[in-house]
């Protein structure tokens, strides 16, 4: 079994910064990806930022200059470092992982979501 957890959520003023972290544990093969994700009140659940285990990011239109992710594969560890914060920007933030668990010949693929760090911008 695979567990996501994330840290470094709170409450910030606009303009001001937040980093997020996500680590992943249990019997992890190999990471593909891993990415954070956004869901504000009454709102679908919208991609952030992604990194694929070689380090080639994706980042939503909205959030790039601002936002940076990284990963430390080592550590099954990814980063979302965000700067000039904005209270729209107020959500839940998701951490999601796209990795292999097991090992030998018993091995599968599968998508993990940790439980949600909650951003709050305030104006």
């Amino acid at each position: 079994q695979v567990q996501l957890v994330e840290s470094g959520g709170g409450l910030v003023q606009a303009g001001g910064s937040l980093r997020l972290s996500c680590v992943a544990s249990g019997n992890i093969f190999s990471i593909n990806g891993m990415g954070w994700f956004r869901q504000a009140p009454g709102k679908q659940r919208s991609k952030v930022a992604t990194i694929t285990g070689g380090g080639r990011t994706e980042y939503a239109d909205s959030v790039k200059g601002r936002f940076t992710i990284s990963i430390d594969v080592a550590k099954n560890t990814v980063y979302l470092q965000m700067n000039s914060l904005r209270p729209e920007e107020t959500a839940v933030y998701y951490c999601n992982t796209d990795l292999i668990s097991g090992s030998g010949t018993d091995l599968r693929l599968d998508d993990y979501w940790g439980q949600g760090t909650q951003v709050t911008v305030t104006s």
